[in-house]
């Protein structure tokens, strides 16, 4: 068994000697790596068992008609992923058919290897990642990035679902954008760190401030003093999804009307 890595594209294939697992599709209308799909499947004389798809980001699915209709498969596989949390109605674009739905924890076989879905919210709120048993290796898809680091929609979420991935012990992991990762222990649990540094430098500026209620850019005005005013709005955004988390957890509160929101330490 073999792995086929092409992150260009948001795009993995599970490379066997009869079936795979496509994870993930790329964006709409590349012709380039249609071509280079359909080439490799052909000298490989192996086929598409079911598309595996990490979460709803269009650089993930905007691929899934392009690859039915080069392929031929609209009626023939699956198109497979975990729901949105709260469920919403999903439909695909171009494609006459519905996502089959996954459960967390649920295995996935095809010819030579194990898939196990892990259910990692806080990218987005259906995100996965896909554990392969074979070679003890993760197919992180926008959880973890080969460059650089993640955004996030629920940083409560994200930092569990991280937790979640170092738990796996995996020996490399594969992510949805960016070169392979050879050390995923070290490099997910940067991500923790640099996270866990914020929420700290945060809870330190509410502490010295307790005689009054601080918004999030009278955060970034203390905490961000080397980062560009041009990227304060960026970074009150951060300061926002870490707030959230620590209200979640019970070491802030919120105050405040009419859209402005201020906050103070509980601790």
């Amino acid at each position: 068994m073999g792995l086929l890595l092409l992150t260009s594209h948001a795009s993995v294939r599970l490379k066997f000697n009869y079936t795979r697992f496509l994870i993930d599709t790329g964006e709409k209308e590349k012709p380039e790596y249609l071509t280079n799909l359909k080439t490799t499947l052909s000298s490989h004389r192996t086929s598409i068992q079911e598309i595996l798809i990490t979460h709803w980001h269009h650089d993930h699915v905007g691929g899934i008609s392009g690859v039915c209709d080069e392929l031929q498969l609209a009626s023939a596989i699956d198109v497979s992923k975990l729901p949105r949390s709260p469920t919403q109605n999903e439909t695909i674009d171009g494609v006459d058919k519905k996502y089959k739905y996954l459960e967390d924890g649920q295995i996935l076989r095809t010819d030579g290897a194990t898939l196990r879905v892990v259910y990692t919210p806080g990218h987005t709120d259906d995100h996965m990642v896909l554990y392969l048993e074979e070679e003890n290796a993760v197919f992180t898809g926008d959880c973890i990035l080969g460059e650089g680091t993640a955004v996030f929609e629920d940083l409560f979420a994200y930092m569990k679902s991280l937790e979640l991935i170092v738990a796996l012990k995996p020996d490399v992991l594969y992510p949805g954008h960016g070169p392979v990762i050879q050390d995923p222990v070290k490099k997910v649990q940067a991500y923790i760190d640099h996270r866990n540094m914020r929420e700290r430098q945060i809870l330190e500026v509410l502490e010295t401030n307790k005689d009054k209620a601080l918004t999030s850019m009278e955060m970034v005005k203390i905490i961000y003093t080397e980062t560009p005013e041009i990227l304060h709005l960026a970074a009150a955004s951060n300061v926002d999804h870490h707030l959230s988390k620590l209200e979640k957890e019970g070491k802030v509160g919120r105050h405040g009307k009419n859209g402005e929101h201020r906050w103070s330490s509980k601790l």
